[in-house]
């Protein structure tokens, strides 16, 4: 039996940038800040450049999956968002919830960490997934004594020796018990305990270098990772 019922996840924010390059960021930008969403088959219900985007994708038997922001400008090039996602989720509607939510808080706190150190940038995405070893319990924290930040608080400062990656120098900009964020002064670090929602551990990197390179990063982390899960 399946378990359709409707959600919605409400979120507000104050953002170092004006609502143009909110905009910005949320339309053509999310690889800086969260992964591509240029291959999604949405709909713009409505389109009120700067302050109000509605887009939407419908499936069958009422299935549909929506995303507004609302923007309004504040003093001192900042804006307002208000964020609401709302649709249907098909099984396991407690977990899906819970994993879209916390995913949400982690996804538009990166967004103001772009906004405020790379805005307007050229990135180089790329998205890894650890093994499935790294669903147990303990995964995320594995990962996290691994990189020698297990008890690395926000705003922390690191310097870290990654074997196959390299030197890492930056800031914890997020920690909590299921996400991790490092900034580094041309790139963005994203770490997901997705284990707590039945997937594997998994990572992006947001290179602002100018001279990223997708494969190689992604082989560099994807040892890393084989490694502290073998």
């Amino acid at each position: 039996m399946t378990d359709n019922r409707e959600f919605e996840i409400v979120y507000d924010a104050e953002l170092p940038g004006t609502p143009e390059r909110v905009w910005e960021a949320v339309t053509s930008g999310t690889p800086a800040w969260m992964f591509p969403t240029d291959q999604w088959p949405d709909v713009k219900t409505v389109q009120e450049h700067p302050t109000h985007l509605v887009s939407r994708m419908d499936g069958p038997d009422g299935w549909f999956n929506q995303l507004e922001h609302v923007l309004e400008p504040l003093d001192g090039g900042r804006a307002r968002l208000h964020y609401v996602h709302s649709g249907i989720f098909a099984d396991n509607w407690d977990e899906q919830y819970d994993g879209a939510s916390k995913h949400t808080a982690f996804y538009l706190h990166t967004l103001g960490q772009y906004l405020q150190h790379f805005d307007g940038k050229p990135v180089v995405f790329t998205d890894i997934q650890s093994p499935a070893a790294s669903q147990t319990p303990d995964g995320f924290e594995r990962l996290k004594k691994a990189l020698g930040v297990d008890s690395a608080e926000r705003g922390s400062v690191v310097e870290l020796e990654l074997d196959g990656v390299g030197r890492l120098s930056g800031e914890v900009d997020f920690a909590n018990e299921h996400f991790l964020g490092l900034r580094t002064s041309d790139a963005m670090y994203r770490f997901f305990g997705r284990n707590a929602f039945g997937a594997p551990v998994g990572m992006t990197v947001h290179d602002f270098s100018g001279s990223g390179d997708s494969s190689a990063t992604a082989a560099a982390w994807g040892g890393f990772l084989g490694k502290v899960y073998a």
